[in-house]
């Protein structure tokens, strides 16, 4: 599993910007490092480590799982929605989390096993959620943790995450999704084979945008 963004880092949007400082003489510079790659920076620099994604284009072929997230791929990356919905065909389940009903939901040859169409606002509850299945059900792939994680944080990470208030139960009324759409999608993604997710502007661009992005991290 995986979440794939930018492959710029935030590191090398910074360079740019003071480069455009210095040698142009500008100070009135903006980018979408602003309000895009620096909550995917600063969120994966405090799970994983690296502000980098974790997945190149080509990763989606070998993805048995695949869950967008506030991304209309077909519309705004046709390439890479080309590629994914090549192994939607060969046999891969979908998984949209969106206020939108876009295509990829349904569309010739292609249909989302699940549509979570949370209300807008709510990326964090609905990823926390599913979190909380994945734990309360007792899903976790515990020789990954074992592998890949620090026993303390997963500790207090799974602790939070079982918590009552996490359940799909009782996020329901704010995330607007039913719970038992939740859980089967939770199940789909934990027990479906190699499971990967990614995501867009509707994560990064959002007053949540950072949490949302440690959410996806550490689910």
């Amino acid at each position: 599993g995986g979440i794939t963004s930018s492959r710029c880092t935030n590191e090398e949007v910074y360079v740019v910007q003071k480069m455009i400082r210095a040698a142009f003489g500008n100070n009135n510079v903006d980018t979408c490092a602003r309000v895009c790659h620096s909550p995917t920076g600063y969120g994966l620099k405090q799970t994983f480590g690296t502000s980098a994604g974790t997945q190149d284009f080509e990763s989606v072929a070998h993805s048995d799982v695949i869950v967008v997230i506030g991304a209309n791929p077909t519309d705004g990356h046709p390439v890479f929605a080309s590629r994914m919905k090549k192994r939607l065909r060969a046999g891969a389940k979908l998984v949209v989390i969106d206020p939108r009903r876009i295509d990829l939901v349904r569309s010739p040859h292609v249909e989302a096993a699940h549509h979570l169409q949370l209300q807008p606002g709510t990326n964090v509850a609905v990823v926390n959620a599913l979190a909380h299945v994945v734990v309360t059900e007792g899903l976790v792939d515990r020789s990954f943790v074992a592998e890949r994680c620090e026993d303390d944080s997963f500790a207090q990470w799974e602790a939070f995450i079982a918590q009552p208030e996490n359940s799909p139960e009782a996020l329901e009324s704010v995330t607007g999704v039913p719970a038992a759409e939740v859980r089967a999608a939770a199940r789909l993604y934990a027990t479906g084979g190699n499971a990967a997710i990614y995501y867009g502007l509707g994560v990064t661009e959002h007053s949540q945008g950072s949490t949302m992005v440690m959410g996806m991290a550490n689910l």
